[in-house]
Parts: C-alpha cells; structure tokens; sequence
C-alpha cells in the first residue's frame, strides 16, 4: 500500500506562498470483523498497525477508528486501553486515497 503522504498537494496563495493541502480521513464504521484488543505497556500504534497489517504506516487507521480513546500526537498508547482494530483495511484506504485527491 502506499505512504498516505505521497498524494499531498502543494498549493499556492494568491501571494505564492506554498503550503500543503490538509488531509482527510474517512469515517471507518463498526464492523462485525473488527478485533478488539487491550494495550499493554509499551504498545505503539505503529506495531499494532504491522502487527493487524503488517504496514507500520496504517497506524492512522486504528487512530482513526478510536477517536475517543487515542490521541493522534503520539505513537504511544496507554496501558489498558480496549482499541479497535478495523478489518476492512483495502475499503479503508481507498476511501482514505478518494478523499484526498
């Protein structure tokens, strides 16, 4: 799968001032398919996203999907938390690359 920062655009102001273009993440529903897993000491998103994906760069997804419960400034998660891992991951990032091209 491909990095979710490599379609982002670079745009201009009327000043010719560059900036990027912000991303979008689409809403990922409840599935029947979803995992539920409690966070241990130490867990990342990042390997949890190659544990579940085996793609280190899907950990927006699982932060995505658990919105209330993680915070997106840090790979870190607390211990004890019961996140959701979302199954349908190809839907998941073709809805992602859909929103922002």
């Amino acid at each position: 799968m491909a990095n979710r920062l490599d379609n982002i655009k670079l745009k201009l102001t009327s000043e010719r001032k560059r900036y990027y273009k912000s991303l979008r993440y689409p809403e990922i529903p409840l599935s029947i398919n979803d995992t539920y897993v409690i966070t241990t000491v130490g867990d990342r998103l990042d390997s949890i996203a190659y544990q579940f994906y085996n793609d280190v760069r899907l950990w927006w997804v699982i932060a995505t999907a658990n919105p209330n419960k993680i915070r997106r400034d840090s790979y870190n998660l607390k211990p004890n938390l019961e996140i959701r891992i979302p199954s349908n991951i190809r839907a998941i990032v073709k809805s992602f690359e859909e929103l922002n091209r």
